[in-house]
């Protein structure tokens, strides 16, 4: 069947059989009359195995029954649903439909039968019971489609999060698996030293030297000290020609190193002090191969506690292997989605945190109160384009924790003020936003007896949360 280029269209098309229609549970029990009057109004159209029905914006005239096969719609942002022989579909009375949301094709052989919407309100009059029920059909129909979208802004979400604390997790990760490698390498050297050493008869004062100076080292060198290329270069002259002027070999290289472990020339002088000359060269090499590995097992200890602090907030952030309500610390769950943000948040935003630490734990669905604090921060941080300044401030006010997220951005637009918390609006692009963030904040802070509101001008956005802490507000 040709499209035509207004939609599917019925016109001309047979009119399907009363034994057809009385296929369909909702018209199963209809009146005999009834049926032959609905029949007379539609039409019925055999549609090939992925025959397109219809396109995405064509206008929606129709109401569409499912004879026999079925139907599948696709959006260019993705959202896909699809309908079986027996249900009623396309366009239904009292609907907003005017443009179907997704091209369908035929699942299979299928036929389905129309009824143009100039027919609906004769429907109305002489259909009463069916009315009703295509009434529930459409009430259903946006219950699912809700449920849908609210599901794929989770998903949406969850997949931008999980991608961020991939990256987050990788860094240490990395991080520590270079340093283990690098262990290796220096226990390989350090050993290989050891018995070098043994064998030419390190003698026990030089022994006992250096077993004080490793065991020391760590105090002495004092945290790992960031250097400007200009004084590093210094470093490094200074500690080669020392190196040199006692021939050690590759001089330019350990050099390198010492510097990186904090060595200075006083240090040196020590060694020098202490150690026979012959065995100098063995000795330095031991010494920083034996520094390099109390560096990088600081080094692994970090990385290792990043990734522990990170598993932590994840946990800690979703709640998990707690009742459904508990005490929530707000300020630890807000510490908690800003590190699970940081990715997001760490190359262009600055965070000022203003907190009352007065303000007790409340009673409250923790990780439904994360998807608040959390849809509010990203918004703020699409508003001012990764680069601004965001404030978060908790304060206790008249009974109630109030929190604030506040960012420099543009403001938000005064015609558009009034539908900020309606749902399915967004100013995002298509396929980035399915308008649900705000919803679900409205609707998560009623639900904890709360509210949310905003103040918008050029220059300062600012969503208010506010949750009780009185009337049953602490988990007993």
């Amino acid at each position: 069947m040709a499209i035509d280029p207004a939609g599917i269209q019925f016109n001309g098309a047979p009119q399907p059989t009363i034994d057809e229609l009385r296929s369909i549970q909702d018209l199963s029990d209809l009146p005999e009359d009834d049926l032959v009057w609905l029949a007379s109004k539609m039409g019925v159209i055999d549609l090939p195995a992925d025959e397109i029905s219809v396109r995405q914006g064509d206008p929606a005239n129709y109401l569409i029954i499912i004879l026999r096969g079925g139907l599948r719609g696709e959006s260019d942002d993705g959202r896909v649903f699809t309908a079986y022989a027996g249900r009623i579909t396309g366009m239904l009375p009292f609907s907003r439909l005017t443009a179907y949301p997704t091209t369908v094709r035929a699942i299979g052989p299928t036929r389905v039968a129309g009824l143009h919407k100039d027919h609906f309100e004769e429907l109305q009059r002489r259909l009463p019971i069916l009315q009703r029920r295509l009434v529930n059909i459409l009430t259903d129909r946006v219950r699912e489609a809700t449920a849908a979208d609210q599901q794929r802004d989770r998903l949406l979400a969850l997949g931008k999060l999980s991608a961020g604390l991939a990256h987050e997790l990788n860094n240490p990760a990395a991080a520590a698996r270079r340093a283990a490698s690098s262990l290796q390498k220096a226990l390989a050297e350090v050993r290989a030293a050891v018995v070098k050493l043994d064998r030419d008869g390190l003698p026990q004062e030089a022994r006992v030297f250096l077993a004080q100076l490793e065991r020391d080292w760590a105090l002495q060198a004092g945290p790992h000290e960031l250097l400007d290329s200009l004084e590093r270069s210094d470093r490094e002259d200074q500690l080669s020609e020392w190196l040199s002027r006692r021939n050690i070999e590759a001089s330019w290289s350990l050099a390198t190193s010492l510097v990186d472990l904090g060595c200075t020339a006083e240090t040196l002088d020590r060694v020098e002090q202490n150690v026979p000359r012959q065995f100098l060269n063995d000795v330095l090499v031991r010494l920083t191969a034996a520094f390099t590995i109390s560096r990088l097992a600081v080094e692994i200890e970090n990385s290792t506690g990043r990734i522990s602090d990170l598993v932590t907030a994840i946990k800690e952030y979703s709640y998990m292997d707690r009742m459904l309500e508990q005490n929530v610390d707000i300020h630890q769950a807000l510490e908690n989605t800003l590190l699970m943000l940081r990715h997001r948040l760490k190359n262009g935003i600055e965070i000022t945190r203003e907190y009352d630490r007065s303000l007790p734990p409340i009673c409250a669905r923790g990780s439904e109160l994360n998807q608040v604090w959390t849809n509010l921060i990203i918004n703020a941080a699409d508003a001012m384009k990764d680069k601004g300044k965001l404030l978060i401030r908790t304060s206790c006010r008249d009974g109630h924790a109030r929190v604030e997220v506040i960012d420099n951005g543009p403001g938000i637009p005064p015609e558009i003020k009034g539908r900020i918390f309606e749902p399915f609006f967004t100013t995002k692009p298509v396929g980035e936003g399915t308008g649900l963030g705000l919803d679900a904040v409205r609707r998560i802070a009623l639900a904890h007896r709360g509210d949310v509101h905003f103040e918008s001008r050029p220059g300062e956005t600012r969503f208010i949360v506010r949750l009780p802490l009185t009337d049953g507000a602490t988990c007993t």
